[in-house]
């Protein structure tokens, strides 16, 4: 027998794309919770900061012990002696984001090919390998290898992670495309609503008096991911080519921005649609990042006294202690917005399929203008309900943005490559995490040292931010279809689509995606709805204490 055909008839194995094409009475439903058993997971590194504070002080348990103002920055990578500052520790939330665009972008096109289910157990690997990588750095004390592990591995899982479902939901749901992405991606937004306060738990249950609990938690939890993120791949499958539900023909192209057709991965980045979706998503991500980052500090200096119900007191003239309650209330605050970060990747999504996505990031631009523009008269009037829901909406047209997005590309650009081009598109992110936080924290530290009052250190920066959306919306406005020059030839998506074809041909639904919310589905969405349930109910909870 000769090695090719030995190749040919080798089966396929049971991480490979070939292996999970459904067949006849695979239900739909269950490929959402499955991609949200990984975002849940990976949506931790929105809340790693609560591991900043209890790391720098792992040398000195109970208060930091301050390294040397002359030590170098490789004696700080490998000092077992002081403890690390947290603008130190803080560069693992910038490789995550860093490595997850540019991870996204560099294996997009492998996981198209190898399929979702190597890529989750990939991500897996990744994300639970990082945090146990992390766990030695802490027992050693040693910085490069948390940002090394968390950091850079861990940012590749979150890279591989983060798109890993994409292309499949879009292909699962074609009658509902910004429902489907929007449930899973919520997922990301979620993750740290569940993760914070389980790590917070955890570091308590293990701190004694020689540990700060920091690295068996981080063990626990990389365990607990591994397994969780291993289900979650393991429930994936892939429609046969051309599937589609019973009873669902697609629209007649009576809306001229959803193409018939397929654009190759190799040309859509030649395009000017796919630099102005770039742009488009990076404008919306800076400005609510931003926010993001710097969210319970302004909402502390704007009100001051006025959370602990004592207006006639500005941030500057409170002690202590009461600057240490304001940041437990600053702290709901920031959950808050975590909570319409993740409701809005579902609302706003969802509502796309309706309006169209061109409108959803007009209504995001728009309102977010008027929104921003307005935050700082809200703060100068003292009213905390104005100025805490504008900031609500903001971010859920932030997470909207996200959940939207591989909607619109899959509009633009055809189903085929939708996955790769999407991970090629978040490098709009990860300049976006620079950018945002960036822009925010150096108008505030001008706006600090020239004497401007804490409670319009932000009024600037509002401005600012509704100039980005400004331009955001100009670039949605130049957006059009995708000329047909680009567009695919039929044989050639037909023999990119053979091996996952139906040999009784691919249109209908031939069994295929039935069932509903059976109990099986029903099971695997109470796997992944009960502990999301829990982190909103913590999150709530955190939350009320800014109204007293």
């Amino acid at each position: 027998m000769s090695v090719t055909t030995f190749e040919a008839d080798t089966p396929p194995g049971i991480l490979d794309r070939e292996r999970i094409i459904a067949r006849a009475g695979f239900n739909r439903w269950l490929v959402p919770p499955a991609a949200l058993a990984i975002h849940l997971c990976i949506g931790m590194a929105y809340g790693f900061s609560v591991f900043w504070l209890p790391l720098a002080q792992s040398v000195g348990i109970t208060k930091p012990v301050v390294c040397p103002a002359d030590m170098s920055f490789a004696s700080i990578l490998f000092t077992t002696t002081c403890d690390w500052k947290v603008s130190d520790l803080g560069w693992m939330f910038t490789l995550f984001f860093l490595l997850l665009g540019s991870s996204a972008a560099i294996w997009g096109g492998w996981l198209e090919h190898a399929g979702p289910r190597k890529a989750g157990i990939v991500a897996a690997l990744c994300w639970a390998g990082g945090l146990m990588l992390g766990a030695i750095g802490v027992i050693t004390h040693q910085l490069w290898l948390l940002w090394i592990g968390p950091g850079v591995i861990g940012g590749v899982g979150l890279g591989l992670g983060y798109i890993s479902p994409v292309s499949t939901l879009i292909k699962w749901f074609p009658d509902r495309r910004g429902m489907a992405t929007g449930m899973a991606i919520m997922g990301f937004g979620g993750g740290a609503m569940i993760g914070s306060p389980l790590a917070a738990m955890l570091m308590s249950y293990f701190r004694t008096s020689t540990s700060v609990g920091v690295w068996q938690t981080f063990v626990v939890m990389g365990l607990g991911y591994f397994v969780y993120m291993t289900a979650g791949a393991f429930g994936y499958r892939v429609p046969p080519a051309g599937w589609r539900p019973d009873g669902w023909t697609p629209p007649a192209s009576a809306n001229a921005m959803i193409t018939s057709g397929n654009v190759h991965l190799r040309d859509a980045h030649k395009t000017p649609q796919f630099w102005l979706i770039w742009a488009v998503l990076c404008l919306n991500v800076s400005a609510g990042i931003g926010v993001i980052g710097m969210a319970s500090p302004m909402l502390q200096e704007v009100f001051g006294g006025a959370l602990l119900g004592r207006p006639e007191f500005g941030f500057a003239q409170l002690d202590a202690g009461q600057k240490t309650a304001i940041a437990s209330i600053a702290a709901g605050f920031a959950g808050l917005l975590s909570l319409f970060n993740i409701a809005g990747r579902f609302f706003w999504a969802s509502l796309s399929d309706k309006i169209g996505r061109k409108m959803t990031y007009f209504v995001f631009f728009g309102l977010g203008v008027a929104l921003y523009a307005s935050a700082p008269s809200f703060a100068h009037m003292g009213s905390k309900a104005l100025f805490v829901g504008a900031f609500c909406i903001i971010l859920s047209m932030y997470g909207g943005g996200f959940a939207t997005v591989p909607a619109y590309l899959a509009d633009m650009f055809g189903t085929q490559f939708v996955g790769a081009i999407h991970g090629r598109l978040l490098t709009a992110w990860s300049t976006a995490g620079i950018v945002g936080p960036v822009v925010v924290n150096y108008i505030r530290e001008f706006n600090k040292a020239a004497g401007v009052p804490a409670d319009r250190l932000y009024d600037v920066t509002m401005y600012v931010l509704a100039t980005f959306l400004v331009i955001g919306f100009i670039c949605n406005l130049l957006i059009r279809p995708v000329n047909p020059k680009w567009l695919m030839k039929d044989d050639e998506v037909a023999q990119l689509q053979a091996a996952s074809a139906l040999p009784s041909g691919p249109i209908g639904g031939q069994g295929i995606g039935l069932g509903g919310m059976d109990m099986k589905a029903t099971l695997a969405w109470l796997a992944v709805g009960v502990p999301l349930a829990w982190g909103v109910w913590e999150t709530l909870a955190s939350a009320l204490k800014i109204f007293g």
